[in-house]
């Protein structure tokens, strides 16, 4: 008796097809006969899939992150709001709450943004945050970079560690502390001034009331102050690098300086260009309580920055619509910075803070 012959299984009418897709006919959208009782459905695109089965996936991650979405959009973007205000001659006392003090304001268009513009006391406060901004650009934005490299080329790693936590301490001080150590140092009345004074070198000595350093000084404390913290996502991507790779090279002849411009660095670069692109477009805030706590001492034309410009129109005059478009022309201008150091970090080769 001949065995039956193998027959492939035939697919009902309405069932999908091998690719996925509904079959054209009964029962579907696509042309012939039948009645069109139902579109096909949209199946996910050949390169990934729909937000919607993205959102079912990590609905738990979602939710998990809900809070803090929450928090960003009560705290950081509901306040935005508030800047209408830079249109407005607002006055806080026309009213018994912000809604009705908002609404009996009277608007007064571009006023303010035109007085800023006339303004001196605006200038010069811009002049001196971008000179500290370039002078911290140069002098400390590096030395993280150094102190990782340094740390990182420690063998023992009792030593090492002793180094990173003596590094790391000064980022937990207070600004009030930190001012009190460099004013017992380089004080009138500090530690330089009274050996100068015992050995006849004159009593002159006062770098904490000297305008002149002052952009320096506040360039020193913040070096002090949070170089160490710093330098912990540069040791994050060193720890990342391939142990092979400083082996091969040693194989190869390279001495140590070698391993470190031919390996080290390049490893370090995407950090760098990320940190830098982030730097730039926070160059409009240099140290607000830093600075605040040492105005008096210089003065207001070498210690005037915006922050401190902004609180004091805004706080101490209770100019609230001025200081909102001062505000509001530094953030513009601080995202024009950031979207201008990303383009340059993809022109050099770099990620920046976000893709192509």
């Amino acid at each position: 008796m001949a065995p039956a012959p193998h027959l492939a299984p035939v697919a009902p009418a309405d069932s999908p097809t091998a690719d996925g897709n509904p079959p054209h006919g009964r029962g579907s959208g696509g042309g012939g006969g039948g009645g069109g009782r139902g579109k096909p459905k949209a199946s996910p695109p050949p390169g990934g899939i729909t937000w919607r089965h993205r959102l079912r996936r990590d609905r738990a991650l979602v939710l998990m992150t809900l809070p803090a979405l929450l928090l960003v959009l009560v705290f950081a973007y509901v306040p935005l709001l508030g800047n209408a205000v830079a249109f407005k001659e607002f006055d806080p006392y026309v009213g018994e709450s912000f809604t009705e003090s908002f609404t009996l304001s009277p608007w007064i268009g571009g006023e303010n943004f035109q007085r800023m513009w006339e303004d001196p006391y605006f200038w010069s406060a811009v002049e001196n945050t971008l000179v500290i901004f370039l002078i911290q650009l140069v002098f400390f934005f590096p030395v993280p970079v150094l102190l990782a490299l340094l740390i990182n080329s420690i063998i023992s790693p009792r030593v090492r560690a002793w180094a990173q936590g003596v590094l790391y301490l000064p980022h937990f001080f207070s600004w009030v502390l930190v001012i009190t150590v460099f004013q017992q140092i380089l004080g009138g009345a500090g530690i330089i001034a009274q050996s100068m004074r015992e050995r006849g070198w004159g009593g002159g000595f006062d770098l904490m009331t000297d305008p002149g350093f002052f952009k320096f000084l506040v360039t020193f404390q913040a070096i002090w102050k949070d170089a160490g913290w710093g330098i912990i996502v540069f040791l994050a991507a060193l720890a990342a690098v391939n142990h092979e790779l400083y082996e091969a090279a040693a194989v190869d002849g390279a001495g140590r300086w070698r391993r470190m411009w031919h390996v080290t660095l390049p490893a370090l670069r995407p950090v760098i260009a990320l940190l830098l692109v982030l730097r730039v477009g926070d160059a409009l805030t240099v140290g607000f309580e830093q600075i605040l706590l040492q105005r008096t001492a210089v003065g207001t034309g070498a210690a005037e920055v915006l922050d401190t410009y902004v609180w004091n129109v805004g706080l101490e005059n209770g100019d609230f619509g001025y200081a909102a478009a001062v505000g509001i022309v530094k953030g513009v201008f601080g995202l024009c910075l950031v979207l201008a150091a990303n383009k340059t970090a993809h022109l050099l080769g770099e990620q920046g803070v976000y893709k192509k």
